[in-house]
Parts: structure tokens; C-alpha cells; sequence
């Protein structure tokens, strides 16, 4: 959302038709981060001088900025808590969906896509209305992947993760908001994380065939619980703008998809370390 100061140096202008009107376009974020200074003018040529001067650090656009994603993040969590609860709840859906592995490939495959798709192409997050309903299609197959998991654990074990998981978010989400350490400074760091905890996964993924290893299994999960939420701090922290780093109001679907991509990992390790198999 776009919000800007116009100054009408001469009230007499007048529109094409008469009215005393001249279309504006709001400037783009391209246009409005342009030069060295946070805001940028524009002048309007015509029978008069238009100024419209814009800044991206405003905080009443901040605070929507915040509410926006927020919002949108909550109606995420909610459809994937409702597909957890319906996948481990439903005896005849939980038989199916175990029963028919294709549609978890099938889901995986559109997870890809869409993600791919809103990360890499920023004119298409961009773009109402299909940046929502990609964001929908990405929210319905990680709620889907995340409940085909969670419906090969004991019922009472995912429910009590889920509330672990909610606690830990709002945790970090609080300490976010107020912390002075600036965790967007640290991308290095999370990269290295990153690819330690992918390395893990992949040797395990090599050693399960040979045998089961608890231990090695519980050390990727603390590492991949831990790694998320620090991607969750950092995920916050760029979304309040008051950081090194910090990421566009226009991109409010970027953000929110970090978030529930976050949220929905950290959920996936603390299964893994704290869920019980239901046989």
C-alpha cells in the first residue's frame, strides 16, 4: 500500500475537462527509492506545478504494511490447523491420504512452482489479484504436506506440538518486536546454518535405509528447529523496517509467505523431536 503527501502549488489548475483535476499515479517503489535520499519529488507538468512527495519510511505505512501481512498470516495458520486437525481427527481421511501417497508428490510438485514463482518473479507478487491466489495455492499444499505428516503421528502428540509451536512463534515474535540485536546483519551466519542443516538431512536420508538412528534423527530436528526460528527473528525483523535490512511495503506477499514457510518448518522439527508414532 501506497500512501503520499500531494501539494497543489496552483489551485487553479485545470484538468482536461475543466474539473480543476489532475490524474495522479502513485510513484512506484523503484521510482520512490531512486537517488540517495529516502524520498523522492515529482513534478507534474500542465497548467500548473504538482509536487507529490513519498517516502517509504513513513510509519502510518509501516503499521499497514505490518497489519497486512499479519492478517493474511493468521488466515494461513488457521487453514493449515484446520487441515492437521481434519487429516488427524477423520479415520476415513487419514486411511486415504496414507493409502494414496501420489497426492503428497503431486502437492510437493505445486509447492515448488508456487514458491519459486513468488519468491523469483517480484512483477508477479506484485500483481493483484494473482499474487493471492498463488499465495492460496502455495498456503493449501504446505498445509497439505504438513497434515499427510502429521497423520502418521499419535493424535494427542500433534496437538500438544502445535501449542508448543504457537508458544514458541509468539516467544519469538515478542522478542523480535523488541529486541536491539539486529538479526538481519547475521545472513551469513543462517547461511552456513542453512546448509548444515541441509547436509544433515541429506546424510540421514542415506543412513535411514541402512537403519533407523534416533539420535541422529533427534540432532537434525534440534538443528532445524533452531536454524527456523532464527529465520523466523529474522524474517520479523525485516518485515519492521527498523533494521539493517528491510523489505519493501509492496512486497507484503513475500513476507507473509516467509513467515508461514517459517512457522510451518518449525512446527515439521518439533514433530520430528517431540511426536509420538502412533503405533
Amino acid at each position: 500500500m501506497t500512501q503520499g503527501k500531494v501539494f497543489v502549488a496552483d489551485k487553479t489548475l485545470s484538468g482536461p475537462q475543466g474539473d480543476g483535476t489532475l490524474p495522479v499515479c502513485p510513484p512506484s517503489y523503484e521510482e520512490a527509492t531512486a537517488g540517495s535520499s529516502p524520498s523522492h519529488s515529482y513534478g507534474y507538468q500542465g497548467n500548473g506545478e504538482m509536487l507529490t512527495e513519498f517516502t517509504w519510511q513513513d510509519k502510518n505505512i509501516r503499521r499497514i504494511f505490518i497489519r497486512k501481512v499479519y492478517s493474511i498470516l493468521m488466515i494461513q495458520l488457521c487453514v493449515a490447523v484446520a487441515v492437521v486437525a481434519l487429516f488427524s481427527y477423520c479415520e476415513p481421511v487419514k486411511t486415504y491420504i496414507q493409502a494414496n501417497p501420489g497426492w503428497h508428490w503431486a502437492s510437493y510438485v505445486v509447492f515448488c512452482v508456487t514458491f519459486i514463482s513468488l519468491s523469483c518473479c517480484a512483477t508477479l507478487r506484485r500483481r493483484f489479484p494473482w499474487n493471492l491466489i498463488l499465495l492460496a495455492i502455495f498456503t493449501l499444499s504446505l498445509a497439505y504436506m504438513t497434515a499427510m505428516m502429521s497423520s502418521y503421528y499419535n493424535t494427542r502428540s500433534v496437538m500438544v506440538t502445535l501449542g508448543i509451536t504457537a508458544l514458541v512463534c509468539l516467544s519469538v515474535t515478542v522478542f523480535s518486536f523488541q529486541t536491539k540485536i539486529d538479526f538481519t546483519s547475521c545472513q551469513g551466519v543462517l547461511l552456513i546454518l542453512s546448509m548444515a542443516v541441509c547436509y544433515c538431512g541429506i546424510f540421514l536420508a542415506c543412513v535411514v535405509p541402512f537403519g533407523y538412528v534416533p539420535w541422529l534423527h533427534a540432532i537434525y530436528a534440534v538443528l532445524g528447529a533452531i536454524v527456523f526460528t532464527m529465520f523466523l527473528v529474522f524474517d520479523t525483523q525485516i518485515l519492521l523496517g527498523n533494521k539493517r535490512s528491510t523489505i519493501s511495503p509492496e512486497d507484503y506477499i513475500f513476507a507473509t509467505l516467509s513467515l508461514y514457510l517459517d512457522i510451518i518448518y518449525i512446527f515439521s522439527f518439533f514433530l520430528q523431536l517431540f511426536g509420538m508414532d502412533r503405533n
